[in-house]
């Protein structure tokens, strides 16, 4: 007779782990697409806000000629005493 309990017990806690399975592989399916949304709609207000529009656009960025990478200083010569 504990045979047969054991065995209806172990197909009751299959049957439950393969539902929880799929329970949270809906879930993870869920989540992955509210994420997609998420990111979508974060991309459309960057660029309604101008942060990421405007490929050619530089914000706060600036070249070397104008911070003076560009200038060259001999180290010896006489123009440097």
């Amino acid at each position: 007779m504990g045979a047969v309990v054991s065995c209806i017990e172990a197909c009751f806690r299959a049957i439950g782990r393969t539902i929880m399975a799929v329970i949270n592989g809906i879930g993870g399916i869920i989540m992955a697409i509210v994420n997609g949304i998420v990111s979508f709609l974060n991309i459309i207000v960057g660029c309604l806000t101008c942060q990421r529009c405007g490929g050619s656009r530089r914000h706060g960025t600036t070249t070397g000629r104008r911070r003076g990478f560009g200038r060259r200083r001999h180290v010896g010569t006489t123009s440097a005493i």
